[in-house]
């Protein structure tokens, strides 16, 4: 008896210790097309003119700078709905995760410091005070002062992380309540190491 609870202590107190991870990506060119997304969705690639933004990969960096222009048919004036989750693969099939996130209207969060999409990616945005009344319309160019994205996750406390991952982000526009023709989404696959 004394053994048996001894060992469940051991194994709680080890499982609540915080843990370090840092994501291998599986594609040199980082973003992937969904394999199940929305029907009417285009690429990164088709909605972006990424010809000039220059993404280096090292080890658990990604080293970004350059513009990006939009070529997305969106209004300024479109609400933008932008998800993101956490898919696990396991035995054959992406499954959900407990991961994920949503803003029903993106463009009024671009910049708001509280938000993750400020911290690692709009704050390195130089010219805010076009992009904050365009947001991401037709012909809007984002200019990137150089930045640094660690694929790291720091002080992790759940369940072990294990096998290949998927991030899913998809946007879609809305004119007043009628979408837009077209949809972003975009994968970035990869495995979470203990770093």
């Amino acid at each position: 008896m004394l053994g048996t609870l001894s060992l469940l202590v051991i194994f709680g107190v080890t499982r609540s210790w915080a843990v370090d991870y840092e994501m291998l990506i599986e594609d040199p060119d980082i973003y992937s097309r969904c394999t199940e997304g929305p029907p009417d969705s285009i690429t990164v690639q088709e909605a972006f003119d990424l010809d000039d933004l220059t993404i280096a990969m090292e080890s658990d960096i990604l080293h970004v700078s350059g513009n990006v222009t939009a070529k997305w048919e969106v209004h300024p004036t479109d609400r933008i709905v932008a998800r993101v989750d956490i898919l696990h693969f396991n035995r054959g099939t992406w499954d959900p995760t407990v991961f994920s996130m949503v803003t029903q209207d993106f463009c009024s969060v671009m910049y708001d410091r509280n938000q993750y999409w400020f911290k690692y990616w709009t704050t390195y945005v130089t010219n805010r005070h076009e992009v904050v009344h365009q947001c991401l319309s037709t012909g809007t160019i984002l200019v990137h002062e150089p930045f640094d994205v660690r694929l790291k996750m720091m002080n992790y406390r759940g369940p072990e992380l294990r096998g290949r991952y998927k991030m899913m982000i998809t946007l879609k526009a809305f004119d007043k309540n009628l979408p837009r023709p077209s949809s972003i989404c975009t994968e970035i696959r990869g495995e979470f190491l203990k770093a």
